[in-house]
């Protein structure tokens, strides 16, 4: 009786995993329709509610199985016979370590973290996904050398089936001839054993289809992504040609939104992906294509094999410490580790919910390549033995609510982990000229981007931006961002008497949502090299009247392009004036990034 009651609880956990991916699919494969459609609002709308699809289905089959089974209190025999009656459901499924997924998410809802081991849940997983194909192929392979580039090149955009058509297909397979040769200088033993192999399905994100592929020579593999854009005028075109790890790796950044891409098996896709961006594990590449609740539990499972196989202590972040946020890393693993500070000094005024409401809009919301993401935990267990005594005397003192000494480990009741980067203003200190200019125009970048989307970022300080590994700037202390269209954009009126101007106090009063793009110079810009850089590139921040027309342009519904790759790589009749790249208000805005 035991084993019929395991069997119908596990039936009932993957029937509610099916759902989900099936909800998850219909929408997903809505978006070639939606980029056809140029219809960027829904595109928006639907990728932010995608996210939300994973813990919607979760409570549901939660609510149904404590309405059909009247389940409560762990029955430990119970649930672990649940366990292998799932295990035999999984064979022949085409999902299975996002199935196994569900389940621990299923299971860490009902019962208390105690439980939280492999007897019940997979810590580790039990199905191997290495060769697993749906029936329809998930990438096709071409033959420039017996076919002809130009052949190959109008074969790939053929195969994707897009109702549109493009608008200069010739000019299209030009452009694309003309960029492999720049690129791609052919050698004596060129073709060889050449050959182009292209996911069977593309990836659609914001206004973009992207077609992903890799050009096979022997045992070399170069990545390669082909950008298609939506003209809105019932065409499309081919905007670039993008090659080599960095350009690949700046597509699928963690601080872009997450790509739809309709596939019945993401292991095949995610197996294809990985040797293109050799520095990027399962997790991010999960992530990337919406999957990130296995995002999550893959990035768990690689940090337990770091902490068994590394010996390091875990610090305090360095760089100056933030007032939201205690921020500490292992030297070792590319992260940091987040925790909510149990009170904020002023002149923060917010709580701990405002704080989890700012990292939740950030989730939700087009991150342009300005916004790294999070993976947000709870109850998450580290051996005691790892934490230095500076970090675990700076946790007890301002994050003591959010910390549970258990015997040999510690708990953190909830956490944000993002990938490490190196804070702006430390980055500075070391860097040569050429870095140092290029880390200043990023800067502005980053802060005209976030404009675009809709974002004001609350505090410029260079402490709360980083530097990534390929030198892009992000911005990554969210507790003050919120909407640009929330601010109120003032010219500082004059002074009525001039000896006014020189007290320590403002002559003018402002209101919370007031915002003095002026003041950015007196108070950013002290430090002379900065400030000569950052006027050269980017002194039109500093005009209420450049954020008023960003303003209206959103209301609008009107905004700006921003896009995945360097302008440079946009093929000539597509690229758009220099000045219009460089986000000037007279540019002509769209309705959604690229």
């Amino acid at each position: 009786m035991a084993w019929v009651l395991a069997k119908q609880i596990a039936e009932a956990i993957l029937s509610g995993y099916n759902r989900h991916y099936r909800l998850f699919r219909v929408t997903t494969a809505g978006a070639r329709q939606r980029f056809e459609d140029a219809d960027w609002e829904a595109v928006q709308r639907t990728a932010r509610e995608r996210i939300s699809y994973y813990d919607k289905r979760v409570g549901e089959t939660i609510a149904g199985l404590r309405s059909e089974f009247g389940i409560q209190e762990l029955d430990e025999r119970l649930w672990q016979r649940v366990k292998i009656e799932y295990l035999r459901l999984l064979p022949e499924h085409h999902q299975p370590e996002l199935a196994e997924t569900y389940y621990n998410s299923v299971f860490c809802h009902l019962f208390h973290r105690v439980y939280y081991n492999n007897s019940f849940i997979f810590v580790w997983p039990a199905m191997s996904t290495e060769h697993l194909e749906s029936e329809v192929p998930s990438f096709r392979s071409y033959y420039p050398a017996r076919d002809g580039f130009g052949q190959v090149f109008c074969e790939i955009l053929s195969s994707f089936g897009f109702r549109l058509p493009f608008r200069d297909r010739r000019a299209d397979v030009r452009n694309l001839l003309g960029a492999v040769g720049a690129r791609f200088p052919r050698g004596k033993d060129r073709h060889q054993n050449f050959q182009l192999r292209v996911l069977s399905q593309a990836f659609y994100r914001n206004k973009g289809a992207y077609i992903i592929g890799q050009a096979v020579n022997g045992a070399d593999q170069i990545p390669f992504v082909i950008p298609v854009l939506n003209d809105e005028d019932g065409g499309l075109y081919v905007d670039a040609l993008l090659s080599g790890l960095d350009e690949i790796s700046d597509v699928f950044s963690f601080s872009r939104a997450y790509f739809m891409v309709d596939t019945e098996v993401p292991a095949a896709v995610v197996e294809f992906l990985r040797p293109l961006m050799s520095h990027k594990g399962k997790a991010e590449i999960y992530t990337a294509i919406g999957l990130h609740k296995f995002g999550k539990a893959e990035f768990y499972r690689s940090f337990l094999k770091h902490l068994r196989y590394s010996s390091d202590e875990l610090v305090v972040a360095p760089g100056t410490r933030g007032m939201v946020m205690c921020v500490f890393t292992l030297a070792s693993f590319p992260y940091v580790f987040k925790v909510i500070k149990d009170r904020f000094p002023p002149p923060k005024e917010m709580t701990r919910e405002t704080v989890i409401e700012k990292y939740q809009l950030v989730k939700l919301h087009d991150r342009v390549g300005r916004m790294p993401d999070s993976w947000e935990y709870s109850d998450v267990a580290f051996p005691r033995e790892r934490f230095s005594d500076m970090l675990m005397e700076h946790l007890r003192e301002e994050a003591a609510g959010s910390l549970l000494i258990e015997g040999d480990q510690v708990i953190i009741r909830h956490l944000y982990i993002e990938r490490r980067m190196c804070p702006l203003n430390l980055y500075l200190e070391s860097a040569d000229d050429e870095q140092f200019r290029h880390a200043i125009r990023e800067y502005g970048n980053a802060i005209r981007q976030l404009a675009a989307a809709n974002i004001f970022p609350g505090d410029f300080l260079l402490k709360n931006f980083g530097v990534t590994r390929q030198g892009r700037v992000v911005f990554y202390d969210y507790d003050e961002i919120c909407y640009l269209t929330e601010c109120n954009f003032r010219e500082i009126p004059e002074a009525p008497f001039p000896e006014m101007e020189m007290s320590d106090e403002p002559w003018y009063t402002a209101a919370p949502e007031d915002v003095f793009p002026e003041e950015f110079e007196s108070f950013l810009l002290t430090d002379p090299r900065i400030r000569k850089c950052f006027l050269e590139h980017h002194r039109d921040l500093l005009d209420p009247a450049w954020w008023r027309r960003r303003q209206d342009n959103i209301r609008a519904g009107r905004l700006e392009d921003v896009f995945a790759y360097s302008l440079e790589r946009r093929f000539p009749r597509t690229r758009p004036a220099p000045e219009a790249a460089a986000g000037s208000p007279d540019k002509s805005a769209l309705a959604a990034s690229v």
